[in-house]
């Protein structure tokens, strides 16, 4: 098992992190534009990964939107607007975002601190703790709350991040699957362009 240490957000950085996918969600669907980082708190510099949610609040609610990667070379204020505008594109759910859909999407977002590379991920895991990703398939991955908000157990958590990435349940029990846990800080909006908390 081996880890990397990423970056430790403040309650601060983590509003403006949420507020920066929110405004490169809105840039993008609103004027097809990237927007740009601007004078990033020192935080932002930092090389690591981010993924970034978005959320309907209409009737029961669904997952609108997800995109991003447990390990960038780029600085953390880039990664999250690109993976903000992946969020609301059609790649990602298979239908781009509408700018009438904008007052009922929440934003979250997902700063990786650790990776741990692990050949036992029934045993490393920890629920809550740690985000998965399953490097086969077509890839897939899952925020560190999800499990919790869902109420699964980790051999489920497995099983569904083998599922997103279009694999067979037991797949990460595989030789030739690759599982990486990540640990994360999730940010996001208690409500549609409101208040924010951390998970």
């Amino acid at each position: 098992m081996s880890q990397r240490q990423g970056v430790d957000l403040s309650y601060e950085d983590g509003v403006r992190a949420v507020e920066l996918a929110r405004e490169s969600v809105e840039s993008y669907v609103q004027h097809g534009q990237r927007e740009q980082p601007g004078s990033m708190r020192e935080a932002f510099y930092e090389r690591t990964g981010a993924f970034v949610r978005l959320e309907s609040t209409r009737g029961r609610g669904s997952l609108r939107g997800c995109a991003g990667g447990y390990r960038s070379g780029d600085q953390l204020g880039h990664v999250i607007v690109d993976a903000a505008i992946e969020a609301a594109s059609e790649d990602s759910c298979g239908s781009e975002v509408s700018p009438s859909e904008l007052p009922n999407l929440t934003v979250s977002v997902c700063t990786v601190k650790n990776v741990v590379l692990t050949d036992d991920p029934l045993a490393d895991l920890e629920l809550g703790t740690h985000g998965v990703a399953v490097d086969a398939g077509e890839g897939g991955w899952l925020y560190p709350t999800v499990p919790v908000e869902n109420g699964w157990s980790e051999h489920e958590y497995l099983d569904r991040t083998c599922r997103k990435a279009r694999l067979a349940p037991g797949a990460w029990q595989d030789d030739d699957v690759v599982v990486t846990l990540f640990e994360g800080q999730v940010f996001r909006e208690r409500e549609a362009d409101g208040s924010i908390e951390e998970l």
